[in-house]
């Protein structure tokens, strides 16, 4: 079995074929139950190596003395060990090369020993672990360059046709096993908005309705959510004045789990969603619902601190008792040119600024990072501020949707498409790009412009072009080779165009 640096598929040697070599197929008597898991040590590595040797050398001749390359020192590895603990199968998974980790992982050296070889699905099982460990390390890329027989069994696995390629004069196959986790969180939590708020968005006729003073029959007028040019956006201006008013509620178990950094949030996002209108916030009304005053107290604590560090004042609002846990904040701010989210053309530089200080809040690691609760309110007015003082053509606070996600939202209200540099998003080093691209990051906004146009002044957050608006609709991800891999295919919310 030989796999140029990806899963393999076995040279075919007199009866016996490459499914077969994999485990695949019943040609052995069948052995006891195995597990897989990682490589435990040295002894795991030099047994798996060994049966690479045994496999790739001695049976095969594909090497003269070892299959060893610059890869082995930078791959994790999972072994198949039979019911006494001996390893009787392995792969390699890691990044594509040895610079930094972009999310970009390929699979190498399937190998089964040769009693293992047979019914049981060894090479088949460590296959599938190896997709589950990618997924698990925030890889949003993970491919295999397997020998053309194999293409079958891969397929029956789940994974996609890229192209033929040819590897050592022997004809392979590219492939790629789809990972689906940007699609699946904007369609979790986007995806109804466009059906369930159609009834907000056609005119309402009221014929029979009456004037309180006069009497006399009216017309309601047409409900435009966000007023015509600010269709999804994350904020509403009001008609007739300067003020923009946004609203964002709390995940209850949120809430109920976690009350302090609920209410903290719930000031966080709304000032965000100001933000990304180019507006200057006035103050907050919130609704807090809870089991008891204890409870109620935690909430308002957490949603006091962040209040003052934004310094931003709560106006009022209104507390339950004796309820399930719930909170939502309503926000207003005031600006004369509110910046759309539906403001991009094609063409547009697509840039992200994002704080990367801070970290992962402890019990959210991979969901929500925590870039606010340690910085200055002239920090955190620096950075809310940047889009009021840049103007750019369009801006979008990255919502829960995640930065591809939102993105696809900011594409959708403009008319088009969105490709994304993968390597040139800013990150911090402690996330993988699985968990950044799809996380809550505290503070990140998207915005376009024309290109060349000037970055964002947001003080202690660092921003990066990383992308464009072209012709089109989705979202997809481009990588240092030039492949585009779709992550969106196409509207996020159905709301369709500003």
């Amino acid at each position: 079995m030989y796999l140029d640096g990806s899963v393999v598929g076995p040279a075919v040697d007199g009866p016996q074929d490459i499914l077969a070599l994999l485990g695949d197929r019943s040609t052995l008597a069948r052995l006891p139950a195995f597990r897989i898991e990682e490589a435990d040590g040295t002894t795991d590595v030099a047994a798996y190596r060994q049966l690479r040797r045994d496999a790739f050398v001695h049976e095969q001749g594909l090497f003269a003395r070892h299959d060893g390359d610059d890869s082995d020192p930078r791959t994790v590895v999972l072994v198949a060990k039979d019911p006494e603990g001996v390893v009787v199968g392995g792969v390699r998974l890691g990044p594509v090369d040895d610079g930094p980790d972009i999310g970009w992982w390929q699979g190498g050296r399937l190998v089964v020993a040769r009693r293992a070889r047979g019914p049981h699905g060894i090479g088949a099982a460590l296959v599938r672990a190896a997709c589950a460990r990618a997924e698990a390390e925030g890889v949003l890329r993970f491919e295999a360059t397997v020998q053309a027989p194999s293409e079958r069994l891969f397929r029956r696995l789940g994974w996609q046709r890229v192209r033929d390629v040819e590897v050592v004069n022997t004809p392979h196959v590219l492939m790629r096993w789809p990972i689906g986790r940007i699609a699946a969180l904007a369609a979790a939590t986007k995806s109804a908005l466009g059906p369930l708020l159609t009834v907000l968005r056609e005119p309402a006729v009221r014929a029979a309705a009456r004037d309180p003073v006069g009497g006399a029959p009216r017309t309601a007028a047409r409900a435009v959510l966000g007023g015509t040019g600010f269709v999804g956006d994350d904020g509403a201006p009001v008609p007739g004045t300067d003020m923009i008013a946004a609203c964002d509620a709390i995940v209850p178990s949120m809430v109920e789990r976690d009350p302090e950094w609920a209410g903290w949030c719930a000031v966080l996002v709304n000032v965000n969603d100001l933000a990304a209108m180019g507006a200057s916030p006035l103050g907050l009304l919130d609704a807090v619902g809870a089991r008891d005053a204890a409870h109620a107290a935690r909430v308002l604590i957490g949603l006091a601190g962040a209040a003052r560090s934004y310094d931003v004042p709560v106006l009022g609002g209104h507390t339950q008792l004796g309820v399930p846990a719930a909170l939502s904040v309503t926000a207003l701010g005031r600006t004369d040119r509110p910046v759309p989210g539906g403001g991009g053309r094609p063409g547009h530089s697509v840039r992200l600024t994002a704080d990367l200080g801070g970290g992962w809040r402890p019990g959210y690691r991979g969901r929500q990072w925590d870039s606010s609760t340690h910085r200055r309110t002239d920090e955190l007015r620096a950075m809310t501020g940047a889009v009021a003082a840049a103007r750019p053509a369009a801006a979008k606070d990255v919502s829960m949707a995640g930065i591809a996600g939102t993105l696809g939202m900011l594409a959708e209200s403009s008319g088009c498409r969105a490709v994304l540099d993968v390597a040139a998003v800013p990150r911090p080093r402690t996330a993988t790009v699985g968990d950044w691209f799809t996380c809550f990051p505290g503070f990140a906004m998207l915005t376009t412009d024309e290109p060349g146009a000037p970055p964002l002044p947001a003080g202690p957050a660092t921003g990066g072009v990383c992308g464009e608006l072209t012709e089109g609709q989705g979202v997809g991800l481009r990588w240092p080779d030039g492949e585009i891999t779709e992550v969106v295919a196409s509207s996020v919310t159905g709301m369709g165009t500003a």
